[in-house]
């Protein structure tokens, strides 16, 4: 895979860095050539500053997260009205992420981030208050669901957009590492606090603990500066602008590999992870200990990949083998499937291809930020993740509905040789000439 495109402005005079170095700000000491040789990102300020206030807000969102859930159960005791909360979530993501994807490369991702985590905070405030005065019913669990996910839609192109302008390229895919580490802590840590604050204090404390973990993130987002030194976007409409950011993407054979990954990562592999309570039921005809061992075991996979991608380096060569390898382990794990009849060995598979996919989209995602030019990266990177949403939501579809007519077992296997093929596929068109 190529190496990404360099800036091509000129240095500023008196200025002697590479034209493509990463800036810091004025507080932060300038990040020399060297670095880019060191894989931990914690050893640059900035990143340290923005850790902080990443580990937070990652928190305050899975609060938040699994109090809506609750909420929609303990309002209604109907699980479709559980789902349409989800989906409210969700949709956002789909239609609104490609928009702030082009917002991304406008503004200084740190002062959008500074927004968003306001914003997620006063909602949070403003639900607490809600409950307080005990107007909170279906049409205000909706409203609250669709802001979140509105606003999620704009923080997560921001965030992708922040993180290369915070660390040297060598550090990046352990920043992305380190990201991935904390999302996954906090999907169990957040639920678990949530769920002790409903026990011992109710709705109220709950919705308003997760709006000041996000007031706490956005104090701390104050202390990270970055110079937004990236090339100027020319005026023009968004849909103009979205369009140009599509082409540029599918024009470079890095980045559409990269998505096309993504994406097969997506459909074939995190779709099993989506469907572990439908597996735990037909494979094992397991109970809620079960299911909860199950996700436990997905959650440590997860958790050792992103430490995995924690001792990479910014070798885009060197990160593409390990993508295509891991998706190739994930797709392996899968074929044994029909012999998995205890939970051993059912959660053995979960947590190799928990790890190997987590892998798989982390290292995608490092692979689009070194692959992208500066002015197009919240574009592309806003791209990355609708598929990073969407492809695991219709590969769980599709898989669920084959597994009610067929079993599980077959369909797995089934997915297995489907990535086996896909990764051929897509590593021959690598191999082509001009291709990558």
């Amino acid at each position: 895979m190529p190496p990404s495109t360099s800036d091509p402005r000129p240095n500023a005079p008196g200025d002697n860095r590479p034209a493509n170095a990463t800036t810091a700000s004025p507080a932060d000491p300038p990040t020399e050539n060297h670095r880019d040789e060191r894989s931990s990102p914690l050893a640059e300020p900035a990143f340290r500053r923005y850790f902080l206030a990443m580990c937070l807000s990652t928190m305050g969102t899975w609060v938040t997260r699994f109090l809506i859930g609750w909420s929609a159960w303990e309002l209604t005791h109907a699980a479709l009205w559980v789902g349409i909360a989800s989906a409210v979530m969700l949709v956002p993501t789909f239609v609104l992420s490609p928009l702030f994807g082009v917002l991304a490369d406008r503004i200084n991702p740190r002062n959008g981030l500074l927004f968003t985590l306001s914003s997620q905070a006063l909602l949070g405030l403003g639900a607490a208050a809600t409950v307080a005065l005990d107007a909170f019913a279906i049409p205000a669990l909706l409203l609250v669901a669709l802001a979140t996910g509105a606003i999620s839609a704009a923080h997560q192109p921001l965030r992708l957009t922040l993180i290369p302008l915070l660390v040297s390229r060598g550090a990046l895919p352990g920043a992305i590492g380190l990201s991935a580490v904390v999302f996954n802590l906090a999907r169990i840590l957040g639920p678990a606090l949530a769920g002790s604050l409903l026990a011992a204090a109710g709705l109220v404390l709950g919705f308003a603990t997760g709006g000041l973990l996000f007031a706490a993130g956005a104090l701390a987002m104050l202390r990270v500066h970055c110079q937004d030194n990236r090339p100027p976007v020319q005026s023009a409409p968004v849909w103009q602008q979205f369009r140009d950011g599509l082409a540029f993407a599918l024009a470079r054979p890095a980045i559409r590999l990269t998505l096309l990954l993504t994406m097969a990562n997506g459909l074939l592999g995190r779709s099993v992870i989506e469907l572990l309570p439908a597996l735990s039921g037909k494979l094992l005809a397991g109970d809620p200990h079960t299911l909860a061992i199950l996700t436990a075991a997905a959650g440590a996979g997860s958790i050792l990949g992103g430490l995995a991608l924690t001792r990479q380096r910014g070798s885009e060569t060197v990160l593409a083998r390990m993508v295509f390898a891991s998706l190739a382990c994930a797709a392996l794990a899968l074929l044994p499937s029909p012999w998995a009849d205890d939970l051993l060995a059912v959660g053995a598979i979960v947590l190799i291809l928990s790890l190997a996919t987590t892998m798989v989209g982390t290292g995608c995602q490092a692979l689009a930020m070194l692959s992208v030019e500066e002015r197009f990266r919240g574009r592309v990177l806003s791209l990355w993740t609708v598929l990073t949403m969407g492809s695991p939501a219709i590969g769980s579809l599709i898989m669920g509905a084959l597994a009610d007519r067929i079993g599980f077992a077959p369909v797995l296997v089934g997915f297995g040789l489907l990535a086996l093929l896909a990764l051929a596929a897509l590593a021959r068109g690598r191999g082509r000439p001009g291709a990558t």
